[in-house]
């Protein structure tokens, strides 16, 4: 059994590399590389990757949605601050997508991400402070800012 992690960078691996145009095609490539996956499983990663079909391009990532969609959001259960990092907790299987869908939609305030199966962990730019960094959150991921918890220390 693949982790959705490795699953949905295989996906955008694919996507990346080759024009695909149907879900099976994106089946078959996703089984030749050895994971096999449903298509109710392939779209919601397609969403949670934010991956859509444009007509005559085939599958590609969405540059026009600047803010996640809903199903990434609501994986997600609490945001915690403590410079220089920051912790996502998720539901589980769901922190590779937020991972993903930050690492692509870069803010100054945060270097990068790594993500567990529950767990985002985030390094944050020196500089900014707690409230700049989930104004940037809330910004790309609407509802972030109702799951933050504000340590006393910073």
């Amino acid at each position: 059994m693949q982790n959705i992690k490795s699953r949905q960078s295989a996906l955008l691996e694919i996507i990346e590399a080759e024009t695909i145009f149907s879900q099976e095609e994106l089946i078959e490539k996703m089984s030749q590389r050895g994971i096999k996956t449903t298509q109710a499983t392939l779209s919601r990663d397609l969403k949670a990757l934010n991956i859509r079909k444009f007509p005559g391009e085939g599958y590609k990532l969405s540059q026009n949605s600047h803010a996640a969609s809903p199903s990434v959001v609501n994986g997600i259960i609490r945001v915690e601050i403590s410079f220089p990092l920051a912790v996502i907790r998720t539901q589980e299987g769901y922190a590779a997508a937020v991972a993903t869908y930050l690492d692509q939609h870069p803010t100054d305030s945060i270097l990068g991400t790594l993500a567990g199966d529950d767990t985002v962990l985030l390094g944050l730019r020196q500089g900014y402070t707690p409230d700049q960094v989930l104004a940037a959150l809330e910004k790309c991921m609407p509802g972030i800012l109702g799951r933050a918890t504000y340590p006393s220390d910073n």
